[in-house]
């Protein structure tokens, strides 16, 4: 698992490798991955937007930009936190995520960006 902190609000991850299957007659590699957002700040916020960098290793790059996470906008209170999965599917056995959620702090209406610290996705037979 990874985590960092960015302004009172921790972004935790926890991934999994789901399998492969073809697609369009081509292999694909599926993973899941679980985000824990903690309001560690006095401060109730709400998440708006997201925006994800998908790396895989033969140098592909994915860009996702989207409102909220999966189909939701969460309000997170002080002390609370809030979990979602989700799950992308890569051209080969190791890849890479990153990125960010904007946010709305509702104290001083003000934005402001969270980072999602980069995790690392592998099957684990592509493991030495």
């Amino acid at each position: 698992m990874v985590s960092q902190i960015t302004r009172g609000i921790k972004i935790s991850v926890l991934t999994s490798f789901e399998g492969t299957y073809f697609k369009n007659y081509k292999i694909h590699f599926a993973f899941t991955y679980h985000v824990t957002i903690e309001n560690q700040s006095k401060d109730s916020v709400q998440l708006t937007t997201r925006h994800w960098e998908i790396y895989d290793a033969l140098n592909n790059v994915e860009v996702v930009d989207g409102e909220g996470v999966i189909g939701k906008k969460p309000v997170i209170k002080p002390g609370e936190s809030y979990t979602y999965s989700s799950g992308c599917l890569l051209s080969s056995p190791i890849g890479a995520m990153k990125g960010y959620f904007n946010m709305v702090n509702f104290t001083s209406t003000r934005s402001f960006r969270v980072s999602i610290p980069t995790f690392k996705l592998s099957a684990p037979f592509a493991i030495n």
